[in-house]
């Protein structure tokens, strides 16, 4: 059974249209029970983010791949012509490595992010809740989900942060004293809160919010367990903190050399550090050249960012061999499923022998104990096992070989099997 996926993605559609395709919650769970009703799919799965709307399929046999271009046009509303320019096919082994690139962060806008792999895991809970997925796309996605967590737990690919925000609050995490717990977070806006956000999850931190507008201050502050400040309290904040990160929207400086040196006489002694993560700068530059006062702007954390994106680049190859690796697994458990079936009637063939053989045992042993009928029973059941394993791992062998149907056959011809039973008897 065909494995094909259509996508669209950030390369290949623009945010536009992407808004158009994008879905969630019930609205996804409609949707895949609507493509399963159209029986060109037999399994579905939608992969849906921001920046990627992937249909994952197992295909009717007899569908076209066409159908399935369709479908999801109907789907949308969307004219096929509009739809097909953006659109990429593939199918079977070009599924699967992408799908386990996917998963490991090398198809994201930015590389090796985290957040990816677990909407790969809601796409598989999504598809699972409308019934629409089976034992090959199960597979599929539970191995895309191994490999990503694989890279994650074995590679650098995503250990060094490329966000400016972030990068801003590990300088604060790293740079600070033992005994300074105190960050003020000047602004609101996504910068600011992302920061403040990754500031939050370190307990020992005290954190305090300042904004021109009170309200919004207060509103993020709750949020984080924070203080909010008045902007009329902005002497008093830069005297109590440690760290201040900044940024605001304003386009001109808010906080200037001479604030800053005003809080540093009432500081008795305590560095100060600074982090501007605006463009235009909020701080006054010549803040750095105050005793005690580190000051670093976002030009200072881009170069931080730029190496660690390239230390995440480093750890492609090594991302891209537990891809193979797993690709491999999925591979062969995919080929192997055609010879399940026979594997199955031949253990039942041989369990049936032995049983009938233990019976006669037993019937000549009259008065044999209850250990003595076990240690018979179960002598049995091990040279069952033993006498299988041959044929099970050459039938496994010859399906990965691409030769499965023709030694299923053979085996079902020599072990005697009825080829009623045999799933490829009509293939010969």
């Amino acid at each position: 059974m065909s494995v094909v996926l259509l996508g669209v993605n950030h390369h290949t559609a623009p945010v536009a249209l992407r808004e158009r395709l994008s879905l969630s919650g019930c609205a996804l769970r409609t949707a895949l029970e609507e493509l399963r009703a159209t029986e060109v799919a037999v399994e579905a799965v939608l992969l849906s983010t921001c920046n990627r709307l992937e249909f994952y399929a197992t295909l009717n046999p007899k569908a076209p791949q066409d159908c399935l271009v369709a479908a999801l046009s109907a789907l949308y509303l969307l004219p096929e012509d509009e739809l097909r320019p953006h659109l990429y096919i593939k199918t079977d082994t070009e599924v699967t490595q992408h799908l386990l690139r996917v998963a490991c962060g090398l198809e994201s806008m930015i590389l090796g992010e985290d957040q990816i792999l677990g909407q790969v895991g809601l796409a598989l809970q999504e598809a699972q809740t409308a019934g629409s997925v089976g034992p090959t796309l199960s597979r599929l996605f539970a191995q895309a989900t191994q490999a990503g967590k694989r890279a994650r737990t074995e590679t650098e690919i995503s250990r060094y942060t490329t966000s400016v925000s972030h990068a801003g609050a590990q300088l604060v995490l790293q740079t600070r004293q033992p005994g300074q717990n105190r960050v003020l977070i000047v602004g609101v806006g996504e910068m600011a809160t992302l920061a403040a956000q990754s500031l939050s999850s370190h307990p020992e931190l005290e954190l305090a919010v300042i904004n021109r507008t009170l309200i919004h201050a207060e509103d993020l502050a709750k949020k984080l367990s924070a203080r909010a400040l008045s902007w009329c309290q902005l002497d008093e904040a830069l005297a109590w903190a440690d760290a201040v990160i900044c940024a605001t929207g304003a386009p001109h400086t808010v906080i200037y050399h001479s604030e800053v040196a005003a809080a540093q006489k009432a500081r008795e002694g305590r560095v100060l550090t600074l982090v501007d993560l605006a463009v235009p700068r909020d701080i006054e530059e010549t803040v750095g050249h105050l005793e005690l006062v580190t000051y670093h702007d976002i030009d200072a954390l881009q170069q931080v960012i730029d190496a660690n994106f390239e230390l995440r680049r480093a750890a492609i190859p090594g991302v891209e061999e537990i891809i193979a690796q797993e690709a491999t697994r999925f591979t062969e458990w995919l080929q192997t499923r055609d010879v399940t079936p026979v594997i199955k009637d031949l253990r039942d063939w041989a369990q049936g022998l032995a049983q009938s053989e233990v019976e006669k045992a037993l019937s000549r042993l009259p008065h044999a104990d209850e250990a003595t009928q076990r240690a018979i029973e179960i002598l049995a059941h091990s040279l069952v096992n033993r006498l299988m394993h041959e044929p099970t791992l050459r039938l496994r062998s010859n399906a990965i070989e691409g030769n499965g149907v023709n030694y299923a056959d053979t085996v079902r011809d020599v072990f005697g099997l009825e080829a009623a039973r045999c799933p490829f008897a009509e293939k010969k």
